[in-house]
């Protein structure tokens, strides 16, 4: 199989390459993710997966044959607000409160470049988590563990914020970030075989 270059530093998305025994390697893209917006929340997930691949091929040396890149981004949102990575505790505790005891979805977006047609394909997945109620020590018990820090949302579904997940509606791998189902079919569609 063909080396695919991970525009993510997600060790999440590192372990499920890993897991389907796709060879890769990281490059994280130097990218100001606040710079971006769209009218619609369920959208931005796709337009960040975007840009990090772009600024990824940006980087690379012109004549370096690309064979593929994987840029992938992963948002809360709930009636509207998107609950991205929290960028202090303060937040993070904001985040559960509004999210505790209410469903939420969880949107991941995949961008795949192809290096030899230099087009990138697109793909979402959208999950549905449900949180139980959370009392103020138990998010503070959460917290204290900083499972929270890096994680779209302020938790991350397969830590112990599983302790606090009544229903998801999906898949687990499109909470986690990475979407297993979505990758397989876009590598597919692209002639990228992972089981030969």
């Amino acid at each position: 199989m063909e080396n695919i270059i991970l525009a993510s530093s997600s060790p999440r998305r590192q372990e499920i390459l890993k897991m389907l025994r796709i060879p890769f390697q990281v490059i994280a893209p130097n990218l100001d993710e606040s710079l971006y917006t769209t009218k619609n929340p369920l959208e931005l997930p796709e337009v960040l997966a975007k840009a990090k691949v772009q600024a990824v091929v940006r980087t690379l040396p012109p004549k370096q044959v690309i064979p593929w890149v994987l840029g992938a981004d992963t948002l809360v949102v709930m009636n509207q607000k998107i609950y991205g990575k929290p960028k202090d505790p303060g937040e993070a505790l904001t985040f559960l409160k509004e999210l505790q005891g209410q469903t939420h979805q969880v949107v991941t977006s995949l961008a795949l470049y192809n290096g030899r047609t230099h087009v990138a394909t697109m793909s979402t997945s959208i999950a549905k988590v449900t949180f139980a109620p959370m009392s103020d020590e138990e998010i503070e018990w959460y917290l204290d563990t900083g499972d929270w820090h890096g994680a779209a949302g302020g938790y991350r579904i397969q830590g112990l914020a599983a302790c606090f997940v009544t229903k998801i509606e999906g898949t687990s791998s499109c909470v986690v970030g990475l979407p297993i189902f979505e990758l397989y079919d876009m590598l597919k569609k692209q002639g990228y075989s992972i089981i030969d």
